[in-house]
């Protein structure tokens, strides 16, 4: 046998005992376990359980598959990312180089995926009779630099700005630190608080009526409006200015279009942090998400798609 036949039945063996697994590869009963747990779950920003949970709706009732949300803030649904306790959390923000490199280093493959864009809406009693603030005056009412109405609106015979946010560790306080501050944290005084969901944000403001909430805009819809312009009757949404002074024409609120156009300064993205190295049940309704059906979704909740194939309407809302 010349040496080319050797090599040529060499080879062919080397092939047909790769197709039969060995002694040392037999699953690992304790990794799988592991996997399918941090799979069947999925952790999500509280501010988003509206538009998580009619996703999740859709995708289920269509694939049968089975995946349970955790809607708790965002610090702790990171955390469980990076613990592995589960493959997908729904953020505001991409992974942190440190994040993404920890992963990397344990052999994940973590990838921020945008699906769609929010907006940061701030809420007030009904009885306050303004309607308008800059983003200057929501800075200094953070900052602790303003802590009455009055000092804003003269008129205003409210009293003391009792301001309150969803939780300590949510994506709503993340952002306004962030974004709004540069990095600086709220103000120590008695003046900022937070209770525990968004729902409790807008019952607190129903019934204070020197109150100033902030939560996620996809909490304020109206589902029987197709149009996305009507807000819930038991509160006001604030029109948020660029300028110096916060007048009607110049202030917007966060509906869908204003979203769109960029006219609406409190903006953010919606991600989807996904760590799920089999391409399971996680990478599946992450990819639904993204999805046209994914997307109508969210476009009918009154947010905006990040799909640039979504017909975002533009509709002419009365400013009062």
């Amino acid at each position: 046998m010349n040496a080319f036949n050797k090599f040529t039945r060499l080879v062919g063996l080397t092939l047909i005992l790769g197709l039969f697994p060995g002694c040392g590869n037999k699953p690992n009963p304790a990794l799988e376990e592991a996997y399918q747990k941090a799979a069947s779950v999925l952790a999500s920003d509280e501010s988003f359980y509206p538009i998580i949970d009619e996703e999740l709706y859709y995708f289920t009732t269509q694939t049968l598959d089975s995946i349970t949300p955790l809607y708790i803030n965002e610090q702790d649904a990171v955390k469980k990312l990076m613990k592995i306790e589960t493959f997908l959390a729904f953020t505001t923000r991409d992974f942190t180089e440190k994040e993404r490199q920890s992963l990397k280093d344990r052999k994940y493959l973590p990838r921020a995926i945008p699906i769609a864009y929010d907006g940061l809406a701030i809420i007030v009693n009904n009885a306050n009779p303004d309607s308008c603030i800059t983003i200057k005056d929501f800075r200094r009412i953070l900052k602790g630099e303003v802590t009455q109405w009055n000092e804003i609106y003269p008129h205003n015979k409210l009293g003391d700005i009792d301001v309150v946010f969803d939780n300590p560790l949510s994506s709503t306080v993340r952002w306004c630190v962030d974004s709004i501050l540069g990095g600086q944290q709220f103000s120590t005084g008695k003046n900022i608080g937070a209770v525990k969901t968004s729902a409790a944000v807008i019952d607190y403001v129903e019934n204070h009526v020197n109150s100033l909430g902030i939560i996620g805009s996809n909490w304020l819809n109206d589902k029987r409006d197709t149009t996305n312009v009507t807000f819930k009757k038991n509160i006001s949404v604030m029109g948020v200015s660029k300028m110096d002074s916060a007048k009607s024409y110049n202030s917007w609120k966060p509906y869908q279009y204003y979203l769109y156009n960029g006219n609406y300064p409190l903006r953010r993205t919606i991600y989807a942090l996904l760590n799920d190295t089999r391409n399971g049940v996680p990478s599946g309704f992450a990819h639904f998400v993204q999805l046209p059906k994914g997307q109508k979704i969210i476009l009918r909740a009154g947010l905006l798609p990040r799909s640039a194939n979504m017909n975002v309407r533009d509709v002419i809302v009365n400013k009062e």
